[in-house]
Protein backbone atom coordinates (compact mmCIF):
# COMPACT_ATOMS: atom_id res chain seq x y z
CA UNK A 1 0.00 0.00 0.00
CA UNK A 2 2.83 2.36 0.93
CA UNK A 3 4.55 1.74 -2.44
CA UNK A 4 1.47 2.85 -4.35
CA UNK A 5 1.34 6.16 -2.48
CA UNK A 6 5.05 6.76 -3.14
CA UNK A 7 4.61 5.92 -6.83
CA UNK A 8 1.82 8.43 -7.21
CA UNK A 9 3.80 11.12 -5.43
CA UNK A 10 6.79 10.63 -7.76
CA UNK A 11 4.78 11.11 -10.94
CA UNK A 12 5.29 14.50 -12.56
CA UNK A 13 2.44 16.94 -12.12
CA UNK A 14 0.25 17.71 -15.11
CA UNK A 15 0.99 20.88 -17.04
CA UNK A 16 -0.99 23.84 -15.74
CA UNK A 17 -4.07 24.35 -17.89
CA UNK A 18 -3.77 20.93 -19.54
CA UNK A 19 -7.01 19.06 -20.03
CA UNK A 20 -7.09 15.65 -18.37
CA UNK A 21 -7.15 12.93 -20.97
CA UNK A 22 -10.02 10.47 -21.00
CA UNK A 23 -8.72 7.00 -20.01
CA UNK A 24 -9.77 5.37 -23.30
CA UNK A 25 -8.75 8.21 -25.63
CA UNK A 26 -5.59 6.55 -26.94
CA UNK A 27 -7.14 3.12 -27.75
CA UNK A 28 -10.11 4.86 -29.38
CA UNK A 29 -7.70 6.84 -31.57
CA UNK A 30 -5.82 3.62 -32.38
CA UNK A 31 -9.13 2.13 -33.52
CA UNK A 32 -9.65 5.01 -35.95
CA UNK A 33 -6.24 4.53 -37.64
CA UNK A 34 -6.89 1.09 -39.18
CA UNK A 35 -10.50 2.08 -39.88
CA UNK A 36 -9.37 5.12 -41.88
CA UNK A 37 -6.65 3.18 -43.73
CA UNK A 38 -9.10 0.42 -44.68
CA UNK A 39 -11.71 2.94 -45.78
CA UNK A 40 -9.24 4.83 -47.98
CA UNK A 41 -7.63 1.72 -49.50
CA UNK A 42 -10.99 0.05 -50.12
CA UNK A 43 -12.65 3.08 -51.70
CA UNK A 44 -9.49 3.88 -53.71
CA UNK A 45 -9.27 0.32 -55.01
CA UNK A 46 -12.98 0.38 -55.91
CA UNK A 47 -12.46 3.63 -57.80
CA UNK A 48 -9.61 1.96 -59.70
CA UNK A 49 -11.71 -1.17 -60.36
CA UNK A 50 -14.75 0.73 -61.64
CA UNK A 51 -12.61 2.80 -63.99
CA UNK A 52 -10.28 0.02 -65.19
CA UNK A 53 -12.49 -3.08 -65.22
CA UNK A 54 -15.85 -1.57 -66.20
CA UNK A 55 -15.48 -2.66 -69.82
CA UNK A 56 -15.59 -6.32 -68.77
CA UNK A 57 -11.84 -6.81 -68.82
CA UNK A 58 -10.24 -9.36 -66.52
CA UNK A 59 -6.70 -9.15 -65.12
CA UNK A 60 -5.15 -12.48 -64.14
CA UNK A 61 -2.87 -12.10 -61.12
CA UNK A 62 -2.24 -15.79 -60.33
CA UNK A 63 -3.59 -18.20 -62.97
CA UNK A 64 -6.57 -20.26 -61.71
CA UNK A 65 -6.32 -18.67 -58.24
CA UNK A 66 -6.66 -14.89 -58.35
CA UNK A 67 -8.14 -12.56 -60.95
CA UNK A 68 -9.45 -9.01 -60.93
CA UNK A 69 -12.87 -8.54 -62.50
CA UNK A 70 -15.69 -6.12 -61.74
CA UNK A 71 -18.89 -7.30 -60.08
CA UNK A 72 -21.53 -4.97 -58.66
CA UNK A 73 -23.10 -6.90 -55.81
CA UNK A 74 -26.64 -5.98 -54.70
CA UNK A 75 -26.69 -8.72 -52.06
CA UNK A 76 -24.49 -10.03 -49.28
CA UNK A 77 -21.73 -12.64 -49.44
CA UNK A 78 -22.01 -14.84 -52.53
CA UNK A 79 -24.67 -12.38 -53.83
CA UNK A 80 -27.28 -13.79 -51.44
CA UNK A 81 -30.37 -11.66 -50.82
CA UNK A 82 -30.10 -9.64 -54.02
CA UNK A 83 -33.59 -8.15 -53.65
CA UNK A 84 -32.99 -7.01 -50.07
CA UNK A 85 -30.35 -4.31 -50.52
CA UNK A 86 -32.05 -1.96 -48.04
CA UNK A 87 -31.77 -4.66 -45.33
CA UNK A 88 -28.01 -4.81 -45.87
CA UNK A 89 -27.86 -1.01 -45.70
CA UNK A 90 -29.57 -1.10 -42.30
CA UNK A 91 -27.35 -3.98 -41.16
CA UNK A 92 -24.18 -2.07 -42.14
CA UNK A 93 -25.45 1.05 -40.32
CA UNK A 94 -26.24 -1.04 -37.23
CA UNK A 95 -22.77 -2.64 -37.36
CA UNK A 96 -21.06 0.77 -37.51
CA UNK A 97 -23.21 2.08 -34.64
CA UNK A 98 -22.61 -1.08 -32.60
CA UNK A 99 -18.84 -0.91 -33.06
CA UNK A 100 -18.75 2.76 -32.04
CA UNK A 101 -20.96 2.04 -29.01
CA UNK A 102 -18.74 -0.87 -27.95
CA UNK A 103 -15.60 1.23 -28.44
CA UNK A 104 -16.61 3.50 -25.54
CA UNK A 105 -15.26 0.83 -23.16
CA UNK A 106 -12.12 0.27 -25.22
CA UNK A 107 -8.85 0.19 -23.25
CA UNK A 108 -6.93 -2.50 -25.16
CA UNK A 109 -4.71 -1.76 -28.16
CA UNK A 110 -5.30 -5.26 -29.56
CA UNK A 111 -9.06 -4.73 -29.43
CA UNK A 112 -8.59 -1.27 -30.95
CA UNK A 113 -7.00 -2.86 -34.03
CA UNK A 114 -9.75 -5.49 -34.26
CA UNK A 115 -12.57 -2.97 -33.90
CA UNK A 116 -10.76 -0.66 -36.33
CA UNK A 117 -10.69 -3.39 -38.99
CA UNK A 118 -14.37 -4.13 -38.44
CA UNK A 119 -15.29 -0.43 -38.39
CA UNK A 120 -13.35 0.26 -41.59
CA UNK A 121 -14.92 -2.67 -43.44
CA UNK A 122 -18.46 -1.97 -42.24
CA UNK A 123 -18.19 1.77 -42.93
CA UNK A 124 -16.97 1.34 -46.49
CA UNK A 125 -19.74 -1.18 -47.21
CA UNK A 126 -22.24 1.27 -45.74
CA UNK A 127 -20.92 4.03 -48.01
CA UNK A 128 -21.34 1.74 -51.04
CA UNK A 129 -24.91 0.92 -49.99
CA UNK A 130 -25.79 4.56 -49.40
CA UNK A 131 -24.16 6.32 -52.34
CA UNK A 132 -23.54 3.91 -55.23
CA UNK A 133 -26.06 3.25 -58.00
CA UNK A 134 -28.82 2.32 -58.53
CA UNK A 135 -30.32 4.47 -55.73
CA UNK A 136 -29.67 5.99 -52.30
CA UNK A 137 -29.58 3.28 -49.60
CA UNK A 138 -29.88 0.61 -52.31
CA UNK A 139 -26.40 0.83 -53.79
CA UNK A 140 -24.44 -2.16 -54.97
CA UNK A 141 -21.13 -3.05 -53.33
CA UNK A 142 -18.17 -3.02 -55.73
CA UNK A 143 -16.44 -6.41 -55.70
CA UNK A 144 -13.44 -7.11 -57.92
CA UNK A 145 -11.09 -9.66 -56.31
CA UNK A 146 -12.03 -13.04 -57.81
CA UNK A 147 -10.73 -15.98 -55.77
CA UNK A 148 -10.47 -18.71 -58.40
CA UNK A 149 -14.14 -18.48 -59.31
CA UNK A 150 -15.27 -19.37 -55.78
CA UNK A 151 -16.34 -15.85 -54.83
CA UNK A 152 -15.58 -12.22 -55.61
CA UNK A 153 -14.83 -9.70 -52.87
CA UNK A 154 -13.02 -6.46 -52.06
CA UNK A 155 -10.55 -4.97 -49.58
CA UNK A 156 -13.30 -4.35 -47.00
CA UNK A 157 -14.18 -8.05 -47.09
CA UNK A 158 -10.56 -8.89 -46.29
CA UNK A 159 -10.63 -6.45 -43.35
CA UNK A 160 -13.92 -7.85 -42.05
CA UNK A 161 -12.71 -11.45 -42.34
CA UNK A 162 -9.39 -10.65 -40.66
CA UNK A 163 -11.14 -8.59 -37.97
CA UNK A 164 -13.56 -11.44 -37.21
CA UNK A 165 -10.69 -13.95 -37.00
CA UNK A 166 -8.77 -11.69 -34.60
CA UNK A 167 -11.94 -11.05 -32.57
CA UNK A 168 -12.32 -14.81 -32.18
CA UNK A 169 -8.67 -15.20 -31.10
CA UNK A 170 -8.84 -12.36 -28.55
CA UNK A 171 -12.05 -13.83 -27.17
CA UNK A 172 -10.47 -17.28 -26.88
CA UNK A 173 -7.49 -15.80 -25.06
CA UNK A 174 -9.79 -13.94 -22.66
CA UNK A 175 -8.53 -10.47 -23.55
CA UNK A 176 -11.26 -8.00 -22.51
CA UNK A 177 -12.02 -4.66 -24.16
CA UNK A 178 -10.93 -2.97 -20.95
CA UNK A 179 -7.41 -4.35 -21.40
CA UNK A 180 -7.20 -6.15 -18.07
CA UNK A 181 -6.50 -9.87 -18.29
CA UNK A 182 -9.26 -12.17 -17.19
CA UNK A 183 -8.20 -14.00 -14.06
CA UNK A 184 -9.59 -17.41 -13.29
CA UNK A 185 -11.02 -17.65 -9.78
CA UNK A 186 -8.92 -19.72 -7.44
CA UNK A 187 -10.45 -21.73 -4.71
CA UNK A 188 -8.57 -22.06 -1.44
CA UNK A 189 -10.71 -25.05 -0.51
CA UNK A 190 -9.24 -27.28 -3.20
CA UNK A 191 -7.05 -30.05 -1.90
CA UNK A 192 -4.01 -31.23 -3.85
CA UNK A 193 -4.32 -34.69 -5.41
Amino acid sequence: MEEQVTERAERPAARPGARPRRPGARPFAWMLVPAAVILLVDQGSKLWATSTLSDGSVITVIPKLLRLRLLLNPGAAFSMGEGMTWVFTLAAAAAVAGILYTARRLRSTAWAVVLGALLGGATTHLLDRLFRPPAFAQGHVVDFIDYGGLFVGNVADLALTGGCALLFLLSLRGVPLEGRPVEEPTSSTESPH
